[in-house]
């Protein structure tokens, strides 16, 4: 007969050893909660952020910045060149066909642009310059009639003699006359092929003297094709103011968008301001559609531009 051992237990847990494990499996999860907590809450104040841990290898490097590049000169006015320079100046709000530099025949004062005493506010021009009249044509005249020979005494001959003798000299010692030189600046700017129009007015002064006076202007690549549009441009707003006779003479100004293409090609075309009325309006928005199309562009033009179009306000002014 086998007898139980007295010192072994039961494998069941007894109430006061199941309350112990109980308050165990509490605790641990209380303080898991607690310190998870405590991380939350740190992180939505940013107290985490705000502590910082010592390093021992810390070095701090000061780099110093890039030096800022001035901005670019980006002129969007064309001016009128006449005399120009060699150089292009640093800072310029004009572009033309050739550089030049601001002066002044006085310089009477230290500004930033030269003093023009001209009697319009509106278009950079420096001098007063005509518009160029078409001479008419002359009636070509009657051809002379022929006149009948006749023995010339002096000439040494008598008709019938077998006596030689000498002509006479028929040539003339006549110099071609040279073409006249203008007598003033007027005349020479008349010469030059400026392009018409009236003398700008502006207060100023500059330091740089010289016989006329000029703006900062920067050459660029496509100077020269701006010229020759707006001389083209203009020279048709002529013509059709010529070709009617306008009653109203109202002044103002009329400014005209459109997209000038690689072409040459005029396209997008529409008045953006107009305070001359819709007739005065509709010439100059002829004057371009019938001055175009223009010349392709240069390809240094296309490569400078990085475009298939630009973007072109004309304005016209009325006096």
């Amino acid at each position: 007969m086998v007898r139980r051992n007295p010192e072994l237990g039961s494998l069941r847990f007894s109430r006061i050893e199941k309350e112990r494990l109980l308050i165990a499996l509490l605790f641990s999860l209380f303080a898991h909660l607690g310190v998870w907590g405590t991380y939350e809450a740190g992180k939505k104040a940013g107290l985490w952020e705000k502590l910082h841990w010592p390093t021992r290898h810390h070095q701090v490097v000061m780099v110093p910045p890039k030096p800022v590049p001035p901005p670019a000169a980006n002129p969007e006015v064309f001016v009128d060149v006449s005399q120009a320079s060699a150089d292009a100046p640093n800072q310029a709000k004009y572009y033309s066909d050739k550089n030049s530099h601001a002066a002044n025949p006085d310089a009477d004062a230290d500004a930033n642009q030269p003093k023009l005493n001209g009697k319009q506010t509106d278009v950079p021009k420096l001098e007063d310059t005509p518009r160029p009249t078409k001479a008419k044509p002359t009636p070509p005249e009657p051809p002379a009639e022929p006149q009948p020979t006749q023995a010339n005494p002096a000439s040494g001959l008598h008709p019938g003699a077998l006596q030689p003798g000498k002509p006479a000299d028929t040539t003339t010692d006549q110099k071609p006359t040279p073409p006249d030189r203008p007598r003033t600046l007027r005349a020479a700017l008349a010469q030059a092929n400026q392009l018409p129009g009236l003398q700008m007015q502006q207060p100023g002064g500059i330091k740089r003297v010289a016989l006329q006076s000029s703006l900062d202007a920067i050459a660029t690549p496509f100077g020269a094709y701006d010229r020759a549009i707006v001389e083209a441009i203009s020279q048709r707003w002529y013509d059709l103011l010529d070709s009617q006779k306008f009653a109203d003479s109202r002044a103002g100004k009329v400014t005209v968008y459109f997209h000038l293409n690689a072409d040459g090609t005029v396209t997008e075309l529409n008045i953006i301001a107009n305070s001359v009325g819709s007739l005065l309006g509709y010439v100059c928005q002829e004057a371009v559609e019938q001055a175009a199309p223009f010349g392709k562009w240069p390809s240094d033009m296309r490569q400078l531009i990085g475009a298939n179009y630009r973007e072109i306000t004309f304005t016209f002014y009325y006096y």
